[in-house]
C-alpha cells in the first residue's frame, strides 16, 4: 500500500465546520463509558442540559439529541405540525434549500421566498407573505440564522417584529446550526418557538449532538401536531431529561466534551466570544477586499461572524484553487455549495480560533493565489495584520 507523504505541522481546517476540537474538549471526551442509567450520568446529564440553556439564552426546555443538526430540523418539524400545513421558508443559501426540501418531503406545502444567495432573510419579504395570508394557512416561518454556505446572517429578531406587526400566529423556528456562540442569539427575547442547532461549528466538538431549544407555544403545538414521530419526539425526550437521563443510549463521549466546551465559553463570556468572533471576521472581510475580491454577502447588515465566503474570478475554478492550498499548505478552505460549486470558496473563522490561526489562513489563501495563478492584489494579508494590532488594545479592554 503506497501512502501519501507526511505533512508536517498541523492541519489548517478552515472549512465552517466540523470545527478543531480543542484539547480540553479531547481530553473530557478520552473517558471510560458510564452506565447510563446510573447516578454519576444522572449528574453529567443534569449537567449538560442545564448548561446549553444559557448559550441559547433560553429558561425554556433544549433537548440534546444523538444527531446530526439535520436531525433537528427534522424534529422541528414533526414534533409542531401536522400534514398539509403550510411553512413559510426563505431561500437564503443550501441549508435554507435542503430545510425546505425536507419539509416538501415529510408532506408539509411549502412557500419559498427567493433571494440571490447574497442576503440573510429579508424581513419586509416574510411580513409581505405574511400579510397576503389572511386566513393564517401559515403555521410555521423558517429562517437560516447564519446561512453557512454564503457567509449571510439573518436578522432573527426583525422577523420576529415583522410576525408581531401583523399579529400572525405562526411559529417561529431558526436553524442557528453555525450561528450558535458565534453570532449573537435570544432565543427567549426574540421570541424564537424552535431554535437548532450543532456541536461540530461554534461548539468546538465533533460532529453527533444537535440542540432544540423549544418555547412554551412550541410545546404546545406539538400536542396537537399530527406528523409522526418516533426517535425525535420531544414529549419522550422531556420525560427523561426532567431527571438527566435520556430515552436511548446517549452518546456519553460527546456530552463529557459538551460540558467541557460549555464551561470553556463561561470562561471566556459569551458576549466576548461573539467580540472575537467579529473582529475575526472582520480582519478577514479587509484581506478579501485588498486582494480585490468580492464576498458572496454583498450588504454588511447581513455579514456573517463565522464564514466568509469568497467569489473567485471568472475563468477561475474555485475548487482547483483549494486543492492547491490543500497539497501545497495542508490547508482546508470550504467548498462552495449548489449554484457556487466551483465559483467560489469558504473561509471558517469559527469555534476555537484566535488572531494567528486566521492570519495563518489568509496567508495560505493569498500564497495559494499566486501559485494557481489567479490575478488579485498583494496586500490582503497586510490588511488583516493591521485591523487586528489596531484593534488589540480594544479588544482586550472589551473582554476585561
Amino acid at each position: 500500500m503506497t501512502r501519501e507523504p507526511r505533512s508536517p505541522g498541523r492541519h489548517f481546517l478552515q472549512i465552517p465546520g466540523p470545527t478543531p476540537v480543542p484539547e480540553r474538549v479531547l481530553a473530557a471526551m478520552s473517558r471510560q463509558m458510564l452506565d447510563h442509567r446510573g447516578l454519576e450520568f444522572q449528574q453529567l446529564g443534569r449537567r449538560v442540559l442545564s448548561g446549553i440553556k444559557s448559550l441559547f439564552k433560553t429558561q425554556s426546555h433544549v433537548i440534546i439529541y444523538p444527531s446530526s443538526g439535520t436531525g433537528a430540523w427534522e424534529a422541528a418539524l414533526t414534533n409542531t405540525l401536522s400534514p398539509g400545513d403550510k411553512v413559510l421558508m426563505c431561500e437564503t443559501g443550501q441549508f435554507a434549500v435542503l430545510w425546505a426540501a425536507m419539509a416538501a418531503r415529510l408532506g408539509l406545502e411549502t412557500e419559498v421566498i427567493p433571494t440571490d444567495w447574497r442576503i440573510g432573510a429579508d424581513a419586509n419579504l416574510i411580513e409581505k407573505a405574511l400579510k397576503a395570508d389572511k386566513g393564517h394557512k401559515i403555521k410555521a416561518v423558517c429562517v437560516v440564522h447564519n446561512e453557512t454556505s454564503t457567509g449571510c446572517l439573518t436578522r432573527v429578531d426583525e422577523v420576529r417584529k415583522a410576525l408581531d406587526a401583523l399579529q400572525h400566529p405562526a411559529l417561529l423556528m431558526t436553524d442557528s446550526i453555525s450561528g450558535l456562540v458565534c453570532a449573537d442569539l435570544r432565543h427567549d427575547e426574540w421570541g424564537i418557538d424552535v431554535t437548532v442547532s450543532g456541536s461540530q461549528k461554534g461548539m468546538m466538538l465533533p460532529p453527533g449532538l444537535s440542540f432544540t431549544a423549544i418555547s412554551a407555544k412550541a410545546l404546545e403545538a406539538s400536542k396537537k401536531a399530527g406528523l409522526r414521530t418516533s426517535y425525535f419526539s420531544w414529549s419522550d425526550m422531556l420525560a427523561n431529561n426532567s431527571n438527566g437521563f435520556f430515552p436511548y443510549t446517549p452518546a456519553t463521549g460527546l456530552l463529557y466534551g459538551l460540558a467541557e466546551a460549555i464551561d470553556m465559553i463561561h470562561e471566556e463570556g459569551l458576549e466576548n466570544v461573539f467580540v472575537r468572533h467579529e473582529r475575526l471576521a472582520e480582519a478577514t472581510r479587509r484581506a478579501v477586499a485588498a486582494w480585490g475580491f468580492e464576498t458572496q454577502c454583498r450588504e454588511a447588515k447581513y455579514y456573517s461572524p463565522a464564514v466568509t465566503t469568497v467569489i473567485m474570478p471568472d475563468g477561475h475554478n474555485a475548487d482547483a484553487y483549494r486543492k492547491i492550498v490543500l497539497d501545497n499548505f495542508n490547508m482546508s478552505l470550504g467548498t462552495g455549495l449548489n449554484r457556487l460549486a466551483g465559483k467560489a470558496f469558504r473561509i471558517g473563522h469559527l469555534g476555537d480560533t484566535n488572531e494567528l490561526t486566521v492570519l495563518g489562513a489568509l496567508t495560505g489563501v493569498e500564497m495559494g493565489f499566486e501559485l494557481a495563478g489567479v490575478p488579485y492584489k498583494k496586500g490582503g494579508v497586510q490588511a488583516a495584520m493591521s485591523y487586528i494590532a489596531e484593534t488589540a488594545e480594544q479588544a482586550k479592554a472589551v473582554a476585561a
